[in-house]
């Protein structure tokens, strides 16, 4: 998981809006049930009466209300409502909402002992008798307080919801009392509720969009920058480091896995992201409410904690090992597509259906248990999650029946703990993804961390390269594939001069390929060096070296596009002229205007749609066209006919005069006219010479010409005569 947080942090300024947006939203998500709160307790239970602060008040009902004051708290009271008007109606001054607070709790006894007075028959006698006796100075005020000392110890003995509910029953009788319509005033309150709550909901529509949006950009930038890095990291790779991997390997990390790395992305950034926030939140909430029923929240929390880590804990390892069977499947599927010919020549068809099965069936069997596991894990959270909303009510139901909880409280707390399950079951939601996303990710940073074996040198020696004349030049070369136990290549020496051309021939697996590859560098000398124009290739970097090069490999490859592009592969310097006439060096230039669409006729997938012949020579005019100062052919003529390989490498000769040929061939007819042959034996160069020399000089290279020339043809090369090719 750290290395999808490592791509995330490249993106930290987005994430960090997200962050912002997403407590917005939290805040508008949770301000809904404190408003669906006040709808219920203050809209329909208190007529829209928010506090025990009357907004007007007769001149006599403060009266009464001031008989159970201190005289301090009368005068606040006094000072706080204006003069009564013509109607005896006294109204509230504009004071701070810290200052109504106040207010609200030096009413709500007082209101509370003068609402059940005046509820009851004994209760009205005595507040009558008590402002009769004020009246006629029968009773001060002190003793006033002093009788009705007890009465005030049993309220305050109360619950405050009781207190609260018996204040505002006040408030509404004393608005009664002054002809006030309390249908209007909860109309309003509703109306004013509503209007907000509607614009908290609008607010989180947008909120939600711009963070959607957001982290739909992010995830698509961090899956196009992966697949960019990716991408670039496997180009630099040596066949070592790719067959560490392996090509399939590769392809499933480029594709598949970079796709499970973006679509966890977007989930972390709008769910994963948002759980927390809006849990704690919830949790903050509940601890506002002052319920007794925060214990339940700390039991469902626990129980869901559990699930999740179990869930991880068992499933981790399983998505650890479908990736490798993703792995496996796509190294199958790509030999069978690859290898269909063979296959079908040899009779193969139920062998490798079985392979198929077989990996098919390892993949299925593996996520089936990860879909087991979590199709088990959802019933266990809706379960947790069904048993605390039972739980609430059963528990909340007890505190409404004793007047410790009103009706609105008890449903704000049932949504706000529904809120903080909620971002647990999203985050067990999530967690499907998660396992085989974070394996995706360490897949992936395992390739980007893998360190390339052939780099350039710190400091190289380009500039001393302005004009390449291409004298190659190996010294004492030795050569050994990573971990392989004995040399490919030793004590290799040979000059190969521009204006000449160096063949290389030998029995199959004798090293001549491996050879030719060494010049590019797409490996490094074990032992020895080689050098380019006296300076060792090491201390170039890459793409001088590459850029000076005209690379013909043994498999013609193309690239799905036209013969055009093809042909100019080399680089947007090279013109039409310049295709054209590499086109006709290589022999090309019949098949190609044979065509309906000529140079733009199109090249399917590997060059699928040409011949191998043309394949061939369509590679040999990309790397003409180029106009390299060293040419490779590494048994580039091979699948062209003897006429078309005397043809095209008469019109090389003429082109290419000043150029560094060097050819791997099998066919004697191809090299017999080299400036310099070297036979090749087992790693070791066992011949050097001119085709006579070698001939007189070489016995292996008279047994290859033995097995290709007739003795007729050896015995006039022997003599000096004409041979053939």
């Amino acid at each position: 998981m750290k290395n999808i947080f490592r791509f995330l942090a490249e993106a930290k300024g987005a994430v960090a809006v997200i962050v912002a947006l997403l407590i917005i939203q939290a805040y508008c998500d949770l301000a809904l049930p404190t408003y669906t709160s006040d709808l219920l307790n203050v809209g329909l239970q208190q007529n829209g009466i928010e506090d025990a602060v009357p907004e007007t008040i007769r001149e006599e009902s403060l009266d009464t209300l001031e008989m159970f004051l201190a005289d301090s708290d009368v005068q606040e009271l006094e000072d706080t409502y204006s003069e009564a008007d013509e109607d005896g109606i006294r109204t509230l001054k504009e004071i701070e909402k810290s200052d109504r607070q106040a207010l609200d709790d030096l009413l709500a006894l007082p209101e509370s002992v003068v609402f059940q007075m005046q509820n009851s028959e004994d209760g009205l006698a005595m507040l009558a008798m008590t402002k009769a006796a004020v009246n006629l100075g029968l009773m001060s005020k002190e003793t006033i307080q002093e009788q009705m000392q007890d009465k005030l110890s049993q309220m305050e003995g109360m619950t405050d919801s009781f207190l609260d509910q018996a204040a505002i029953g006040y408030v509404a009788a004393e608005y009664e009392a002054q002809g006030i319509d309390l249908n209007e005033i909860r109309n309003e309150y509703l109306f004013r509720v509503g209007m907000k709550m509607l614009a908290m909901a609008l607010v989180m529509a947008i909120v939600a969009v711009m963070t959607g949006y957001i982290a739909a950009r992010v995830s698509a930038g961090i899956g196009r920058n992966l697949r960019e890095r990716l991408y670039t990291k496997v180009m630099n790779f040596t066949s070592a480091e790719i067959e560490q991997f392996s090509t399939a390997s590769l392809i499933t990390r480029c594709t598949n896995d970079i796709q499970q790395v973006q679509m966890l992305t977007v989930m972390l950034l709008r769910m994963v992201t948002y759980a927390p926030i809006l849990a704690i939140a919830g949790v903050i909430k509940v601890i506002q409410t002052g319920s007794s029923m925060s214990w339940i929240i700390v039991v469902a929390v626990i129980a869901l904690g559990i699930c999740v880590a179990i869930l991880f804990a068992v499933v981790y390892p399983k998505f650890k090992i479908m990736q490798q069977l993703v792995d496996r499947l796509n190294l199958v599927s790509r030999e069978l597509l690859t290898g269909v010919m063979p296959i079908r020549a040899f009779g193969r068809q139920k062998y490798e259906e079985a392979r198929f099965a077989k990996a098919n069936t390892d993949l299925f069997e593996t996520q089936l248990f990860t879909n087991r596991v979590m199709n088990f894990m959802m019933p266990v959270m809706m379960l947790i999650m069904n048993g605390v909303s039972v739980l609430i009510v059963w528990v909340g139901g007890h505190g409404v029946d004793t007047g410790n909880v009103q009706v609105g409280d008890l449903t704000a707390f049932i949504t706000y703990s529904m809120v903080i399950i909620m971002g647990f079951l999203m985050l067990s939601a999530i967690s499907i993804m998660l396992p085989r996303a974070g394996v995706a990710a360490d897949r992936v940073e395992e390739v980007l961390e893998t360190e390339i074996s052939l780099t350039d040198a710190s400091e190289t020696r380009d500039q001393e390269l302005d004009h390449i004349k291409g004298e190659l030049a190996f010294s004492d070369v030795s050569f050994a594939y990573p971990g392989a136990q004995s040399p490919v290549l030793e004590h290799i020496s040979f000059t190969a001069e521009p204006g000449k051309t160096t063949a290389i021939i030998g029995s199959t697996g004798c090293g001549k390929s491996t050879l030719v590859h060494l010049i590019p560098r797409f490996y490094d000398v074990t032992e020895g060096s080689i050098t380019l124009d006296g300076i060792d290739i090491r201390e170039i970097s890459q793409k001088k070296l590459r850029d000076s090069i005209g690379y013909v490999p043994q498999k013609g490859i193309l690239f799905s596009g036209t013969v055009e592009s093809n042909l100019k592969y080399g680089g947007e310097q090279i013109t039409d002229d310049d295709m054209e006439m590499a086109a006709k060096i290589a022999q090309a230039t019949e098949f190609i205007e044979s065509k309906s669409a000529g140079y733009q006729s199109d090249i399917a997938q590997n060059g699928s749609n040409v011949s191998g012949g043309q394949r061939q020579r369509l590679s040999i005019a990309r790397a003409i066209a180029k106009h390299p100062q060293i040419f490779l052919f590494d048994d580039s003529f091979s699948a062209l006919d003897y006429k078309t390989d005397a043809a095209l490498r008469g019109a090389l000769a003429e082109q290419i005069q000043n150029a560094t040929v060097v050819i791997v061939a099998q066919r004697i007819s191809t090299i017999l006219h080299a400036d310099q042959i070297l036979v090749m034996e087992e790693g070791r160069i066992v011949g050097r010479g001119t085709h006579r020399e070698l001939l007189e000089n070489c016995q292996t290279y008279l047994e290859i010409a033995r097995g290709q020339l007739s003795e007729e043809e050896i015995q006039s090369a022997l003599k000096g005569g004409a041979v053939n090719g």
